[in-house]
């Protein structure tokens, strides 16, 4: 009530101003049946001491990836970070990712955003890339809609786009939630049996306006079968490629076979998962999709004195230009993560990427032959994988990974989850921060789950 504030004048001035005399007036459009009467359910003062106490004991529930043996990727993976880049990260200069509207005051920001994109482009075998976004499925779903700015030639074709059927729902849902609202229509590639894309059918999407598809693929797939895709597609069919940026460490670049835009989710480069964020999206395109893509640039220039000096020099977001001309509204986006990533790459360097992607591959190879070695476990896909793969176990794979849990163990991932007709297998993940006695308390576990299978069926 209006006479239990202590402030009553600047509280009846702003009620005054909007036609309201007190606050019951405010909110009488809610009805008293599901207002909440009572006082808040919230314990008295503590001190500080109480309040880290109860912090610590909150935070004490959680599970740390790095705490038991951990096999659980599915999009974000446990790569080691330098300290050295969780001690840069935290200079004064970097204490916020604001856009840095005043160049003049931000050059060692903006020096940094242009560094990243610098080595983003490299990395991605394209000479365009953006200061980052969201989070990789943002970037996909971008990368979706710019292909339809730069594709749709009439107004009245239908705008099309092709995404592979093993994308994540998780993604598929952002990229049909930016697609619905331009009128856009998803349609799906179909993969083989073998998990590789069915290139026969692939002719199909040729005039489309964009395909997207991944690589490595969701099942941890590397597909060979993708360099001939921009052949077959065509100079007017954009080809969108997502990406596990650490892979590409021993991956072709996507841009060096015909990639139009690379996107991807960055987290796997400087950044550690942290309960699933923040994350920070990639983007890289080739020059035809510069002026329609999301997102901002920083440049490198001269000024007036003939100094070197980074500005911004592409911003086609609303809030730099008319909403009308807006290429997105992505009105931020994850500057300081992105900057994490830019050095990580910078103190890897070539030879350092090449061998951490090796480290991640090895481990992935000898997870998959000891598993092979359990009996009851199937690979279920006989190709080269890059850090996961798929299992089938006896019974559900939800129980399989409840009983893993119990005897101390994160299993991986219930493919259930994404595609809920397959019910028996497991997405497992090796990555850099894989010890072989992790392999083999999975294994182990695994075996004692198939003898328990049997005997219940």
């Amino acid at each position: 009530m209006v006479d239990q504030l202590p402030n009553l004048g600047r509280e009846l001035e702003m009620l005054n101003e909007m036609g309201y005399e007190s606050m019951e007036d405010l909110f009488a459009d809610i009805p008293n049946d599901v207002r909440f009467q009572d006082d808040l359910p919230l314990r008295g003062p503590q001190s500080e001491e109480e309040i880290i106490a109860d912090a610590r004991r909150l935070l004490g529930a959680n599970t740390d990836l790095g705490s038991r043996p951990s096999f659980l990727g599915a999009g974000l993976y446990r790569n080691y970070v330098p300290a050295a880049v969780f001690q840069l990260v935290t200079r004064g200069e970097f204490l916020t990712a604001y856009t840095p509207y005043q160049p003049e005051v931000s050059q060692g920001m903006l020096q940094a955003m242009w560094e990243f994109q610098t080595l983003i482009s490299e990395l991605l075998g394209l000479p365009i890339a953006n200061l980052s976004l969201y989070d990789g499925s943002t970037a996909a779903a971008e990368a979706l809609t710019c292909a339809v700015r730069v594709h749709t030639r009439k107004a009245s074709q239908p705008s099309t786009v092709y995404v592979s059927e093993l994308t994540p729902p998780d993604k598929m849902s952002v990229m049909h939630n930016y697609c619905q609202g331009a009128d856009i229509t998803i349609k799906t590639l179909k993969h083989r049996k073998d998990g590789t894309l069915d290139m026969d059918l692939v002719s199909e999407a040729a005039g489309s306006c964009g395909v997207y598809v991944e690589q490595p693929n969701p099942l941890g797939i590397m597909d060979e079968g993708l360099v001939q895709l921009k052949d077959i597609l065509g100079k007017n069919t954009a080809l969108i490629v997502g990406i596990q940026p650490v892979s590409l460490g021993v991956l072709e670049a996507p841009g060096h076979y015909g990639a139009d835009i690379v996107v991807g989710e960055g987290q796997p480069l400087g950044s550690p998962i942290t309960a699933g964020g923040p994350l920070y999206g990639i983007f890289a395109c080739s020059k035809a999709y510069l002026r329609l893509m999301p997102g901002r640039i920083a440049g490198r220039s001269i000024d007036v004195d003939g100094n070197e000096a980074y500005c911004l020099t592409l911003s086609t977001r609303e809030q730099h230009i008319r909403r009308h001309r807006a290429t997105s509204n992505i009105c931020t986006n994850e500057t300081l993560i992105a900057l994490m990533g830019a050095m990580h790459m910078a103190l890897l360097g070539p030879e350092g990427l090449n061998e951490l992607a090796h480290r991640n591959m090895m481990a992935c190879q000898l997870l998959k032959e000891r598993l092979s070695e359990v009996d009851g476990v199937d690979i279920v896909h006989d190709s080269p994988h890059f850090n996961e793969f798929a299992i089938r176990v006896p019974g559900k794979a939800s129980e399989c990974l409840a009983f893993l849990d119990d005897h101390g163990v994160t299993g991986g991932f219930d493919l259930a989850r994404w595609y809920p007709t397959i019910t028996d297998q497991i997405l497992v993940t090796a990555t850099d921060q894989t010890r072989l006695p992790d392999i083999e308390t999975l294994a182990g576990q695994l075996a004692v789950w198939s003898t328990h299978a049997e005997v219940s069926a």
